[in-house]
Formats: structure tokens, C-alpha cells, sequence
């Protein structure tokens, strides 16, 4: 973006800003932050500045910038509107606000100016911020439409649980907005579209899900522990789940209160002495005979040998805490034929 920009915004503002009266002039660069302090200042406290109301300030501010749109020195900036124009068609028609004045300039001051010619350029449209995107500057309705749309569409599409990865995200995202013109359609502008959403989120490990989800939305312990056990594939002792979020996460995780977190979490299940999966993998919580009570609910008499093998996928244990579970008739019965099933 600054490769691409070959003006200096502090330098077309000073030009513009001197078709307006002083007072004008002032209460803009107030607003905007223009001055020698890129602190902006509120209407409230620019009317306490005159000794007028919070009205009559945006009054003068909007007459101010309305002559300056009506101005000869204002229309002979047309080249620098076009280029500006041209940046932001080159980084896909749509980009969040933060970025591209970090594109512009790391200098707020600058970025200031920056604000004040997106504002006065009838070419450019400024969505505000919300509860579903940041504030962000497009060129063209039509593929702001589309763009905002697909982004609410893969919202959607996600439950609150998923993660994904950015390329599959970015391959449900493109697949909405198949209908755009070629050349906005590519990863790097969709990523950046990305950025304007506060729908979706990415989490430490680089997965995508909806943005206020715990597995996007890493706030402690727990949540730092699901990630790193759902990276892992497989059931992880505490000890190796404590270890991972040093790993992964350069967090420090004391193994006996990473052990209380995995405890006190439904999202966990104890598999095994220490052994810990996610209840998301079809593990069901209880001690073993409430393991094979869920398994002849669900479906019927069953042998021995079938009842140790569905049980095995439940837990890490040996066959004889089976067996012996299996001999309480309290719980269970066998018939003749060598099934077991629930005793009630």
C-alpha cells in the first residue's frame, strides 16, 4: 500500500484546508486530530472551547467540509483521490479501517489526514463499526454486498463448536462469492476480507470458528487444555496436556491445577487413570459399569466379547475391569446364550 501511494496526506490536506474560514479551519483539525497533537477532539469539548453547543459545532463541521467538496483547489485533487481510489482496488475493493492506516502510515498524524480525504472523496463509503464487522472503507456497492453476505453466510455455516482450517475457511468463503469479477477472487483478498469480520475468529493455533467461541476465544486454562488435546487427535494424560500448553501455547501450566481444570470442564472425559479425550470424540462420562449400561440401552444384548470391544473405544482399561464389571448382578444379567443385558 505505501509502494502504491506517492502522495503525502499532511501535504494535500494543508492545501484544501485553506479555502475555509479560521474558525472552520480550526474546529476540523480538531475533529479530526490534524494539528500538532493527533488526539481528536469531541464535539462537547470543542463547543466548551467557543462557547456554543454540541449542535452548532457539527454544523460548522459538516458546511466546513461540504465548501471544501465545492472547491476549485479540492477538484484539483482528483489524481490524488484516483490513486487512493486505486490502492484500495488493489488490496480486493474492501479493506478493514486499522489495516489500511497501518498500510498508510504507522504515523497517527498522517493517518489523521488520511481520514479526512477518505471522508471528502465521494468515491470512497465507510462502513461503521457493529456488532457483526469493523469499521472498514470500500469502493463499489455491489461488491460490498457480496462480500458481506458471503461473510454472514460461513458464520452460518459454523455450529459454535467448529474449527476449521484458514484454507478451508477460505474455500467456503470464496465459494460464496462465486459471482465476483476474477480479479477480487483469490486468497489474499479473501484473508483481508476476513479481516472485517468480528463474526469469525482465529484461534492460538491458527484454526477459524465463530469468534466468541471458547475454541476461538482462548480465555484460560480450559480452554487452552481443549486445544491442545483436539491438536493432539488422540486421549492425553494431564501430565502430557500440561506439558502441550508450554508447547504449543509458551504458557506456563501447572500439572495439578491443568488436572483440576480437566475435572471441573464437561468438554473432558477420563478415559483412563490420568487419560483425559474430548466428549465431542464420543466419549461418554461414569465409572465403567455406567459405560456398559449406555452401550445395552443403546443396543441390546450383547456378548462378552463385543461389550469389551465397545467399551475399549470408551476407556483405557484392561479387559478384566470389564469383566468384572460385567459379573455385578445388581447391573447386569446373562442369558443362555451368553448376552448380557441390563439386569432392570
Amino acid at each position: 500500500m505505501s509502494a502504491a501511494i506517492t502522495f503525502k496526506p499532511k501535504q494535500v490536506t494543508k492545501r484544501i484546508l485553506v479555502v475555509l474560514p479560521d474558525r472552520a479551519r480550526e474546529v476540523v483539525t480538531n475533529r479530526y486530530g490534524l494539528g500538532k497533537s493527533p488526539n481528536k477532539m469531541t464535539l462537547e469539548a470543542i463547543g466548551n472551547k467557543y462557547g456554543i453547543t454540541r449542535e452548532r459545532v457539527r454544523q460548522i463541521e459538516n458546511a466546513a467540509l461540504a465548501s471544501i467538496r465545492k472547491s476549485d483547489i479540492f477538484s484539483n485533487e482528483q489524481p490524488t483521490l484516483n490513486e487512493l481510489s486505486s490502492a484500495i482496488d488493489s488490496l480486493g475493493g474492501i479493506v478493514a479501517e486499522d489495516e489500511l492506516m497501518e498500510l498508510v502510515s504507522r504515523d497517527a498524524s498522517a493517518q489523521n489526514h488520511m481520514l479526512l480525504l477518505l471522508d471528502l472523496g465521494d468515491e470512497f463509503n465507510k462502513e461503521k463499526e457493529g456488532d457483526e464487522f469493523k469499521s472498514y472503507w470500500y469502493t463499489d456497492n455491489d461488491l460490498q454486498n457480496t462480500v458481506s453476505k458471503g461473510l454472514k453466510n460461513v458464520y452460518k455455516s459454523l455450529s459454535y463448536e467448529d474449527l476449521v482450517s484458514e484454507q478451508d475457511l477460505l474455500s467456503r468463503f470464496l465459494g460464496e462469492v462465486k459471482d465476483l469479477n476474477k480479479k477480487y477472487r483469490n486468497d489474499d483478498n479473501a484473508k483481508r476480507w476476513l479481516m472485517i469480520s468480528k463474526m469469525l475468529g482465529k484461534n492460538p493455533l491458527g484454526e477459524w470458528g465463530v469468534a466468541e467461541s471458547s475454541n476461538v476465544k482462548v480465555k484460560g486454562m480450559r480452554d487452552y487444555a481443549y486445544l491442545a488435546i483436539k491438536k493432539h487427535g488422540s486421549p492425553m494424560h494431564f501430565t502430557e496436556v500440561s506439558k502441550a500448553i508450554g508447547d504449543f501455547f509458551a504458557r506456563k501450566a501447572h500439572t495439578a491445577t491443568c488436572h483440576n481444570e480437566l475435572i471441573k470442564d464437561p468438554r473432558f472425559v477420563l478415559v483412563g487413570r490420568g487419560l483425559y479425550a474430548l466428549r465431542e470424540w464420543g466419549y461418554s462420562s461414569g465409572v465403567v459399569k455406567d459405560v456398559i449400561s449406555e452401550i445395552l440401552k443403546k443396543n441390546g444384548p450383547l456378548t462378552r466379547e463385543d461389550i469389551i470391544s465397545k467399551v475399549r473405544k470408551e476407556r483405557y482399561i484392561k479387559d478384566n475391569t470389564i469383566i468384572v464389571n460385567l459379573q455385578n448382578r445388581n447391573f447386569f444379567k446373562v442369558n443362555k446364550k451368553g448376552e448380557y443385558s441390563l439386569a432392570k
